[in-house]
């Protein structure tokens, strides 16, 4: 999969469109969405100012994030977006593990007592394997076990869970930015799983742009 630069609208990439196609066409009636939607991956992925959280960072979490989710097509953008990064063979591979052996169902926690605690679901809170621990280091380790809670324990968050993360150099500036990424993936996830089903094709199968 040949991946777009941030000069391309990504959700065009990912689904598949083409100039002057009617899909092109539905989300030209929302242009101002589209180009929000755009500018967010810029902001998120390639910004002016990166800050403390570095572009391998932020691809790598967007690559777990898009694996949590079992988007392939999203996926597998951020992953080929890593590689082009020159993030190392060992650090992708830990990635693809850690995607892996997170992967579950969900969503999964508590609600205050009342009415809704007949909803409660207890799930696996994922924590790094070891083995994988040591390439993905702290920082990334702790970013990885956070968005999984904020995927499949979203009624769990609270502030005693964002204390792994400073702990492990992430300041409060840079959890926000976690965050945001998180957010952002679920819904450009829905988009593009949106538009390829209207455009007849599988919502995994993987696009050449």
């Amino acid at each position: 999969m040949t991946v777009p630069g941030t000069d391309i609208d990504v959700i065009d990439a990912l689904v598949g469109i083409t100039p002057g196609s009617p899909l092109s066409a539905i989300r030209a009636r929302r242009p101002d969405a589209r180009a929000h939607a755009q500018a967010t991956y810029r902001a998120l992925f390639a910004p002016e100012a990166p800050g403390n959280i570095t572009a391998q960072e932020r691809l790598a979490v967007g690559a777990f994030v898009a694996g949590l989710h079992d988007a392939t097509v999203v996926a597998g953008h951020y992953a080929a977006r890593l590689a082009q990064s020159g993030a190392s063979a060992a650090l992708r591979e830990a990635v693809d593990a850690a995607t892996a052996e997170a992967r579950t169902s969900g969503p999964y926690g508590r609600y205050p007592a009342g009415p809704l605690s007949r909803e409660d679901t207890a799930g696996v809170s994922y924590r790094v394997g070891t083995a994988i621990r040591s390439t993905l280091g702290p920082r990334l380790t702790a970013a990885f076990e956070h968005v999984h809670m904020l995927v499949f324990h979203p009624r769990d968050a609270a502030p005693a869970a964002l204390q792994a993360l400073l702990d492990a150099g992430w300041s409060t500036t840079d959890i926000v930015t976690l965050s945001q990424i998180v957010a952002f993936l679920s819904f450009q996830i829905r988009v593009v799983i949106g538009l390829r089903t209207l455009a007849g094709r599988p919502p995994t199968r993987e696009v050449t742009t």
